[in-house]
């Protein structure tokens, strides 16, 4: 590689690391040298775990692509290393070479930098986890679940929901819409629970062991998914009461896990045997205190994605404090607009044709079984004037394939995707 070009370092390969290698060469060009570290050589494709488990298939055998490839595809070198520190003044990146045990502690330096690290879903801190849940949140949990149900569900009853979200103060008098803001959320992303909770209704009733009058769902803000807007939230809300679902809100946090149940920190509690959790998502420890994080450890940007204090580095995907809900779709914008701001300073695009800001819009498909989705398309939650919902076999179907378009194109999606897809999913007939 030439040493005369600018170096960007991206941390990260999921989503949004893999999203900006590729949005930067295709604005930037041959311009910049681009590296990855990321401790894994695959993207984890998580969106589609839930509905594997429920469909009876090992998401093992199907839910990771290899991104070794699209990297070298378009000329990026990809190093596989777990992050143990970074020096924003120094411009340098202490890391350990993931693939074998006892490799020796090293460090790279770049010009401009990309976290897009993701996030620690923190289990670690739900006292009786380990010993009594369960959850879907990636291929090992999401087999556990796959076993667990298929040899050991007694058919008791099942609560699924969020642990309480500790968000730092990085995303404050961020303004996306006129007049609108990143709120405090008080869970990282509530669809999985959603999906979950329906998903695993269908699968009860296939499987001869009752239905939705088993499942509590649950969550620690006022309202679940509160980011897909009220409107949608309760016209979800008023389909999940009549079929039986049970719902506890304002919990304020899980307190422990038993073989009983649910403990919450606001006194509550909830039966059940079977206990599907979605948890707290906090920084990676070496974030915490750096002069480009807030309060907890998230990345602090605008909302051209660059840290303030420091122009040469930007954030992506869940570890930016201006990400809420944690999710995808929204990394991909965020990658988007990463590339375009490094083509800017490479000269390769104009001001205006660069500076468009992060308007996030909650993009949400969740399998409920029988072959049959939601779909929710909403900004209102940041300011916006939209909120859609729509129910049936096309959203499961532009799920699947996505999930296919995704992996055969490498992770590159076609610029109409999203606009194909609203296309069919809210003027198309379920």
């Amino acid at each position: 590689m030439s040493a005369a070009k600018p170096r960007v370092l991206i941390l990260g390969g999921n989503f949004a690391g893999l999203g900006s290698a590729q949005e930067i060469r295709k604005y930037a060009g041959d311009s910049v040298d681009i590296t990855v570290i990321d401790r894994k050589p695959y993207l984890l494709y998580v969106p589609n775990i839930p509905a594997e488990v429920f469909e009876n298939r090992n998401p093992q055998l199907t839910m990771t692509m290899d991104i070794l490839e699209p990297l070298h595809d378009i000329g990026a070198r990809f190093i596989q290393g777990e992050v143990t520190a970074l020096d924003v003044d120094a411009k340098r990146v202490d890391y350990v070479p993931s693939e074998r045990p006892g490799a020796a502690p090293t460090s790279t330096t770049y010009d401009y930098l990309v976290v897009a690290l993701g996030n620690r879903l923190a289990f670690d801190k739900i006292e009786g986890f380990a010993q009594f849940g369960h959850t879907v949140t990636d291929n090992t949990y999401g087999e556990a679940l796959r076993q667990y149900l298929m040899h050991d569900y007694k058919g008791g009853p099942i609560a699924i929901g969020s642990a309480r979200f500790t968000q730092g103060d990085g995303a404050k008098g961020l303004e996306p819409y006129p007049g609108g803001s990143i709120p405090a959320a008080e869970a990282a992303c509530e669809g999985p629970p959603v999906e979950t909770m329906l998903a695993c209704a269908t699968w009860l009733g296939q499987n001869g062991k009752g239905g939705p009058d088993k499942i509590t769902v649950f969550t620690p803000a006022a309202l679940i998914a509160e980011d897909a807007g009220e409107k949608v939230v309760g016209q979800l809300l008023d389909i999940a009461s009549g079929m039986g679902f049970h719902y506890m809100n304002k919990t304020k946090d899980i307190t422990r896990l038993t073989k009983e149940g649910v403990e919450f920190a606001n006194g509550q509690s909830v039966e059940a045997e079977l206990k599907i959790i979605f948890p707290d998502w906090t920084p990676h420890a070496f974030l915490k205190g750096l002069p480009i994080s807030d309060s907890e450890g998230f990345i602090i940007t605008d909302l051209l994605m660059r840290n303030p204090k420091y122009p040469t580095v930007f954030a992506a995907g869940d570890c930016a404090a201006a990400t809420l809900p944690k999710l995808g779709a929204i990394g991909h914008q965020q990658a988007e607009i990463v590339g375009k701001q490094i083509a800017k300073d490479m000269k390769r695009l104009t001001a205006e044709q660069a500076d468009g800001k992060l308007q996030p819009v909650v993009y949400c498909i969740g399998d409920i079984g029988n072959n049959q989705a939601f779909y929710i398309r909403s900004n209102s939650w940041f300011g916006g004037d939209t909120q859609v919902l729509k129910l049936g076999h096309i959203p499961y179907l532009l799920k699947m394939q996505y999930k296919n378009l995704f992996f055969r194109s490498k992770g590159k999606m076609p610029p109409w995707g999203l606009d194909a897809a609203r296309i069919m999913a809210e003027k198309m007939a379920a």
